[in-house]
């Protein structure tokens, strides 16, 4: 673990992803890049609780590099998504609801990698929540080798058809790389950034 620390507040970071691997490798790659980072910069992960997919090639990475994990997971999924025991505090609750929303007062922040319906969904929740003035935190979408652009393109048809109306956009930061997802929740998080400050190279903030 190295000394990098961070000064906003920062101190954990809610993971939707899938419980399967996909079928591209660079999801999985992402997957376990971010949990080195996470553990790297002393951010503690909080997540669904599986040992499976992408869920647990997150939190499995984290471990191994020194970090803190809080899975939470429902009863019924336990054995489905193989309840990930290594985690340092590993949370059953009873149903989908107080998952989220012990996920939700758990974190600083959410990270939407690829997944499913359910990824999908509680990132979804999220921003709408966001949108609707319940909360501040920022929400990134990393767009990982592309997989998201679908749901971007879907959020602009959105807009065009007014949907999504004048102040009520999404605040989403969309970003195509791990390594930039951190200081971007950190840029978000700051009380007055810099007007000088330059956009990560691979950074998008989103406002449909």
């Amino acid at each position: 673990m190295n000394d990098t620390q961070f000064t906003s507040g920062l101190q954990s970071i809610c993971v939707y992803c899938g419980s399967g691997p996909g079928e591209n490798p660079a999801y999985a790659e992402a997957a376990r890049a971010f949990g080195n980072i996470l553990a790297a910069s002393r951010i503690a992960l909080v997540y669904g609780g599986g040992s499976l997919g992408l869920m647990g090639e997150v939190a499995r990475s984290v471990l191994q590099h020194g970090g803190h994990v809080t899975g939470i997971i429902p009863g019924f999924l336990s054995e489905r998504e193989h309840m990930l025991i290594e985690a340092q505090e590993l949370i059953v609750v009873d149903d989908m609801h107080q998952r989220k929303q012990l996920m939700f007062a758990k974190s600083d922040a959410f990270v939407a990698l690829p997944g499913g319906l359910g990824t999908l969904e509680e990132f979804v929740e999220q921003l709408t929540w966001s949108q609707l003035g319940r909360h501040a935190k920022p929400i990134v979408l990393a767009n990982i080798d592309g997989f998201w652009n679908p749901l971007l393109v879907l959020f602009e048809r959105m807009s065009a058809e007014a949907f999504i109306r004048p102040g009520l956009e999404l605040n989403v930061l969309v970003i195509d790389r791990v390594e930039k997802i951190i200081p971007a929740i950190e840029k978000a998080l700051a009380p007055y950034p810099a007007a000088s400050d330059a956009q990560a190279e691979a950074e998008v903030s989103a406002k449909f």
